[in-house]
């Protein structure tokens, strides 16, 4: 008897596991960026479309969130004005200039939400034209195909190769944790 209810089990896991990964791929930009893989292969695909910056920008606004120190938020909002915002920035985002002001001004002492707008509205872009473009992509197709075929549960890794646009293979260490009932 403990043989069937050990099979059963499995093939319970393994159905939640997959549509785990149906979900936890499929659903949302959010979703998707709440995963190391999903982050990896969204800026490979968002470097081809020449507009990585925004999702290095959305990543750097989720890090200064977490700054506690007053200096260091400083320190972290001028780094990340003079990268993204300022204009001729090295990887400027694409931001109006009311929002760009506001920015500008509080650099002096810059609250813990002073990106939160410039950070929506970036989101934005990318949850309404990146995105979309992204689910119809080889990248997409390959992430997915692979964390589809993932079986059990708990931690796994699964090196998966995807093709740039310039034809040069990378590789993109992708780590599922799957969540279960005990």
């Amino acid at each position: 008897m403990s043989n069937f209810c050990k099979t059963s089990l499995d093939l319970q896991d393994t159905k939640r596991v997959q549509e785990t990964n149906e979900t936890l791929l499929g659903e949302s930009l959010e979703t998707l960026l709440s995963q190391k893989c999903g982050q990896i292969a969204f800026w490979d695909f968002l470097k081809s479309e020449f507009c990585e910056e925004n999702l290095d920008f959305w990543l750097a606004c989720q890090e200064f969130k977490t700054s506690d120190c007053p200096e260091e938020r400083t320190l972290r909002a001028t780094s990340i004005y003079e990268e993204f915002i300022k204009q001729e920035s090295p990887k400027q985002v694409n931001l109006d200039f009311n929002t760009r002001e506001i920015i500008s001004q509080s650099l002096l002492q810059p609250s813990p939400s002073c990106f939160v707008v410039a950070q929506r509205k970036i989101y934005s872009l990318m949850e309404n034209g990146s995105f979309p473009r992204f689910i119809q992509s080889e990248q997409y197709k390959v992430l997915f195909d692979a964390t589809s075929k993932q079986r059990g549960h708990g931690k796994h890794r699964k090196a998966l190769e995807i093709r740039r646009t310039d034809s040069k293979p990378i590789s993109l260490q992708c780590e599922l944790c799957l969540l279960h009932k005990d």
